[in-house]
């Protein structure tokens, strides 16, 4: 197949494509018509559709109409929208025949066969999942999986691309709930540049990105915002951040009157509101150990909390927490002068700190020790987690029912790519850091998650990660469950059963035509498309489907049925992508998306896809039907 422009035509209801400028070949354009299901749809719910809607002669319902009590019928006992009012299937109904005949037949307050049809096909009327927050936000903040970023302020790669407050601004429109910074003196030391440090990334000011935070944190969603700092900055500079922060943000800064937290405030406590997350500032511990300062002078590292410490640096600054500690709990007159200094030049930074955090700086088991009266940030590399999870997987759960832990890429990922993020959701980890640059199949993945609860940034953790036994044991993500629990998708509670199965019906595609050129994917002839479906999740739940390819035509009509058995439904994502097929070359995209199965609203929907930077496409979008059993 050749991607060279070619000489294209439409003409009485077909596609002429010219090969060789020579020969003309000509398909006739089949317009989209119901598929079987929804004519009997129609039919079973319309007056005058030879069902139970009325009673009327029309047996292939043709002649029916939809009216509102009608409408309301079937969103209840077809798609398992129960409390929808007549008035609100009214108002459906309405919208639907504004947009198709705008107000000529305004009059009649029905919907007809090809109404009902479209009124399928507008995803924003039948959405396949929950639009709006539905979930229990009141929650600690560490019972929720939260949309978090990792190196916010790049453009590209992690090496020599531009840092810009351009893509703060993007992740925080996308419903981002967690930014990080990277904080560093400028080159003559008097003010606060972000960069990826020991790099070749262009700088861009701390002002810059706290003014964009400021002007877009709430954008998408109205839930907190989580900036996480990673700080390579001076005493006087951390000062400085401190005004800044307090200045730029005003009563939007959330910071708690004591200096930890005994548990996380909730998503809903905190309502446009901003905080802040890091490590306490290293000249609190540098005042205490002049060494540890020379050794970070001489080892500065692109990140400090993204990389390991060395091993002979383990030892000191295990024995300067330790004294922290005892300083913490036994403060008298008697402390050294230096310290008295120092916690003098920066009280305000450090009062900013909501969240504290750090990384190991022993063993992972040890760090992962649960304290009764304190709760803070852990985080840990993509590396660090497959091997904690691998040896101590219940320790990690266990952490994460009161603590948040945070992955990161490991440092190898140069290209900006990303990592499988359901070994750290399986296991209760909280932030998931992504590079939202990273365009690919993990980030679709990413995306999926947190389409659910109304895009809002905040996901429920599932209820078996938050439980504890009787002797304090914790869910093992290690042992092969049964297939025994999903979504009742009709009454959206959680139930258990014997045999639990999802069934994916793909009935039909539309929207290319108007988004792409007619030789966009063959120079000479429409598209050959077809759908491949995939179960993510837990390894006993994953699974792929493909539909037949439908050759040469823009409205491919699928009406496939897929099963896919579930054991952690609540952690199941449902990826789409459409291709087109190549007999010669590499396949082409033809639209993705991705979906979380425990939000998915049974019966027939529409399903907007996506392209591959995530960006939904104009008008492209799948007829689908899901049915939980």
């Amino acid at each position: 197949m050749g991607k060279e422009k070619k000489t294209e035509s439409y003409d009485n209801g077909s596609y002429n494509y010219k090969m060789f400028k020579c020969f003309n070949r000509k398909f006739k354009i089949n317009e989209v018509q119901p598929t079987d299901d929804v004519r009997d749809a129609f039919c079973q719910f319309a007056i005058g559709g030879g069902g139970g809607g009325g009673d009327g002669d029309s047996s292939d319902g043709e002649g029916g109409v939809m009216g509102a009590e009608q409408l309301c019928s079937f969103l209840d006992d077809h798609q398992g929208d129960s409390g929808t009012t007549v008035p609100e299937a009214q108002r459906l109904i309405d919208e639907v025949i504004r947009r198709r005949h705008h107000v000529t037949r305004f009059t009649r307050h029905g919907l007809d066969l090809d109404d009902f049809f479209n009124f399928l096909f507008y995803d924003d009327l039948n959405p396949p999942i929950t639009p709006h927050v539905h979930q229990d936000m009141a929650a600690p903040l560490s019972h929720y999986f939260i949309y978090t970023g990792h190196n916010s302020y790049l453009t590209g790669n992690q090496l020599s691309s531009d840092c810009s407050e351009v893509p703060v601004i993007k992740a925080l429109q996308r419903g981002v709930r967690v930014i990080e910074l990277d904080l560093w003196p400028n080159s003559t030391g008097t003010d606060i540049n972000v960069l990826h440090g020991r790099t070749l990334t262009t700088p861009v000011p701390l002002i810059k990105c706290l003014k964009a935070i400021r002007d877009y944190a709430f954008s998408s969603s109205p839930y907190p915002v989580i900036i996480t700092l990673e700080d390579h900055l001076t005493a006087d500079l951390q000062a400085k951040v401190a005004e800044m922060a307090t200045q730029i943000f005003g009563q939007m800064l959330f910071y708690p009157e004591s200096e930890s937290l005994a548990e996380f405030p909730s998503p809903a406590s905190l309502l446009h509101r901003i905080m802040i997350s890091t490590k306490p500032p290293k000249e609190y511990l540098e005042s205490r150990n002049p060494i540890v300062k020379q050794q970070d002078n001489n080892n500065a590292s692109p990140s400090s909390e993204e990389e390991s410490p060395r091993a002979e640096e383990i030892q000191t600054l295990e024995s300067i927490l330790l004294y922290e500690d005892s300083c913490c709990e036994n403060k008298s007159d008697s402390d050294h002068e230096e310290e008295e200094a120092s916690e003098d030049q920066k009280p305000a930074y450090k009062r900013l700190i909501t969240i504290h955090a750090g990384k190991p700086k022993g063993t992972v088991k040890e760090e992962m020790k649960v304290v009764v009266d304190k709760v803070r940030r852990l985080s840990l590399s993509e590396q660090e987690l497959d091997r904690t999870c691998s040896s101590n997987s219940q320790d990690v759960v266990r952490f994460t029912q009161r603590n948040i832990l945070r992955i990161y890429p490991k440092g190898t990922r140069f290209n900006s790519s990303n990592y499988k993020p359901l070994i750290g959701w399986t296991h209760g980890a909280q932030m998931i850091a992504f590079n939202m640059q990273g365009y690919g199949k993990s980030l679709w993945l990413m995306h999926g998650m947190f389409r659910a609860n109304g895009g809002c940034g905040y996901v429920k953790k599932p209820n078996f990660l938050m439980k504890k036994g009787f002797h304090d044991e914790v869910f093992d993500p290690r042992k092969k469950l049964p297939v025994k629990e999903t979504l009742k998708a009709s009454q959206q509670k959680y139930t258990y059963f014997d045999d639990i199965h999802i069934h994916v019906k793909v009935y039909m595609g539309d929207g290319w035509r108007l988004d792409f050129s007619h030789t966009h994917f063959d120079s000479y002839s429409p598209p050959d498309f077809y759908t491949k479906v995939y179960i993510v999740g837990v390894p006993a739940d994953n699974a792929k489907r493909k539909t037949r390819v439908i050759e040469d035509n823009w409205y491919p009509i699928w009406d496939e049925e897929f099963s896919f058995p579930l054991t952690v439904p609540e952690l199941a994502l449902l990826r789409i992508e459409v291709s087109e097929y190549d007999m010669s070359d590499k396949d082409d995209f033809g639209g993705q998306t991705c979906l979380p199965v425990s939000e998915l609203r049974p019966g027939i929907r529409s399903v907007p896809l996506y392209d591959k930077k995530g960006e939904k496409m104009k008008s492209v979008k799948l007829l689908m039907r899901f049915i939980f059993e």
